[in-house]
């Protein structure tokens, strides 16, 4: 059970004379009305939604263009002492390669300009962990009729109620998160009341923070909920943090809000926002300055986490490979040539330029290995003498290169060289050294990347787990198991045997396989450090096959 943090139920809302039901302020006691309120925070000693501050200066520019993403872009969260990278998160699967753990699902709930993303930045910044997601409920407004763009045009759409948002749309897009696939998030324009073309992506963490008016008014979207916060704040700081934000930031006049507030915003607080109150499994009062509740809503995340953790590398590790290799696995033929670029790039006293030089040879023989896997078809074209000619074409959509940094970048070149309309995506992991285990911490794949076949590029595989989670990201980009190639200079037999066992429509592809793995999981005989080797950098004393350099960001 949750502990409840409740204060005193008499403080918590104050009721003023023109606060009544129905009543409004109109025309010219608008303004004065608003400096009344202000007057009576200043009495209390709080300086920080004075009116001075509440309006922008005089002849300076308002901001025309607020969207609903706008306050979590770019996707990180930087605090005082560090930057945390919103899209990083250790593993998600089992061995096996399926899901085991959903997202844990936070849902803040409150008053408009109650404070919510404040409180969920602070739970952020307090959870100390680089794997969240921020959702917005502000991107799922319905898309406005123009009967209703001329509502609320003149400030006469309620917004504040749970009819003015797309439900559905919200409900799938959460769940498919907690599954941790990737989804799409549309992008709302508080200035034309409207969608805008261009969707945002956002990939699934092990935390997702959902906040907004209206968390808790729907019962499919409570189901998806593992914790349930409500932000309760006092009526006159949410008016005048309203005011604020809505004539700095959306660009709108005094007269306006105020009376979308008492036309709109305070009746549906009082009727649909204020009940769910019951349903929350912790009530914070006073928002993001109240420390006590988010150190307690921090302490249960990260049990919550703790229990979800798991042990992927040291389960691949300790399996027992017996069976033979897989029949998805190719092998480059080993010719005098491939034998002896290898001889070339696993002597240790192989100069850095002729590593190289070398090892961009034996890529461009493996990425030309790869590409006669693609599907092909029969083809007729007229030759310069006026023949015919019976040959073959590509049979797909588009190819796409997904380099896993950093090792697995130098590869691209040779695929660029043989693939002209190639489109490039990156995906960074990086272990853990803590834990042992990989993590991803960037991506950026193209758009529509589902549609491609995807050749998966790492310099070398030793026990899989990093491999493994580079497929699982494509997988939940919709990328199609049989249209992924994962492509490496040198793979142990673990690796492969990982790779096959948990996506066995993969196709692998190497130049050679190495029987084992040491201790410190170095593949045997092995090639080294790769990315180390190709780029210069020092060798640290616990480096691995599976380039496990920490990012420099």
């Amino acid at each position: 059970m949750i502990n409840y943090i409740t204060h005193n139920p008499t403080a918590r809302i104050r009721r003023n004379p023109a606060d009544s039901a129905g009543s409004e302020v109109a025309g010219s006691p608008m303004e004065a009305e608003c400096r009344r309120i202000m007057s009576s925070r200043s009495d209390s000693g709080s300086g920080e939604d004075s009116l001075d501050r509440l309006l922008p200066p005089a002849g300076a520019p308002r901001k025309k263009s607020t969207t609903s993403l706008s306050k979590t872009e770019p996707p990180l969260l930087r605090t005082g002492t560090r930057t945390i990278y919103t899209a990083g998160r250790p593993p998600w699967y089992d061995e096996h390669g399926a899901q085991s753990k959903e997202a844990f699902v936070i849902g803040l709930c409150g008053g408009s300009a109650s404070g919510k993303t404040t409180v969920a930045n602070k739970i952020i910044e307090a959870l100390d962990v680089p794997w969240v997601v921020l959702l917005s409920m502000d991107s799922f407004y319905k898309v406005l009729s123009s009967e209703e763009q001329t509502l609320a045009a003149s400030n006469d759409y309620n917004f504040d109620h749970p009819g003015a948002f797309d439900f559905h749309l919200l409900v799938a897009t959460l769940r498919k998160l907690k599954l941790g696939k990737s989804v799409k998030i549309p992008v709302y324009d508080f200035t034309t009341h409207g969608r805008q073309k261009d969707w945002k992506n956002i990939y699934g963490a092990s935390v997702i923070i959902f906040e907004g008016i209206m968390s808790f008014a729907d019962k499919e979207l409570l189901q998806l909920l593992d914790m349930k916060i409500f932000v309760d704040t006092d009526s006159d700081i949410r008016l005048v943090r309203r005011l604020r934000r809505d004539i700095t930031e959306r660009g709108r006049d005094i007269e306006g809000v105020i009376k979308q507030y008492n036309k709109f915003v305070k009746p549906a607080f009082e009727q649909y926002i204020e009940p769910t109150m019951r349903l929350a499994d912790i009530v914070v009062p006073r928002g993001g300055g109240n420390m006590v509740a988010i150190d307690l809503i921090v302490q249960h995340v990260h049990s919550q986490l703790e229990e979800r953790e798991l042990s992927v590398r040291a389960l691949l590790a300790s399996a027992q490979q017996t069976q033979p290799l897989p029949q998805t696995l190719s092998v480059l033929e080993s010719t005098p040539q491939v034998k002896g670029l290898h001889t070339i790039i696993r002597n240790k006293g192989t100069s850095r330029d002729e590593f190289i030089f070398y090892s961009k040879r034996l890529m461009r023989l493996l990425i030309e290995h790869a590409l006669t896997f693609l599907p092909s078809q029969s083809c007729v074209v007229q030759t310069p003498q006026g023949h015919e000619y019976e040959g073959r074409s590509y049979k797909g959509k588009g190819i796409t290169g997904v380099s896993v940094l950093r090792a697995g970048e130098t590869m691209e070149p040779a695929l660029r060289a043989v693939c002209k309309d190639v489109r490039i995506g990156k995906i960074l992991i990086q272990t853990n050294l803590d834990s042992g285990e990989p993590e991803l911490h960037y991506l950026r794949l193209p758009k529509d990347i589902s549609e491609d076949h995807v050749i998966l590029m790492d310099s070398t595989v030793s026990t899989g787990a990093a491999a493994m989670m580079a497929v699982r990201v494509l997988l939940d980009h919709e990328v199609q198991e049989e249209k992924i190639a994962l492509v490496s200079l040198l793979m142990a037999e673990l690796g492969v045997h990982s790779v096959a066992y948990a996506f066995p429509k993969v196709k692998i592809i190497t130049t050679a396989v190495d029987k084992s793995l040491d201790d410190l999981l170095h593949v045997i005989p092995g090639i080294g450090d790769f990315g180390d080797r190709y780029f210069g950098t020092d060798t640290s004393d616990s480096w691995s096959d599976e380039d496990q350099e920490q990012p420099s960001y």
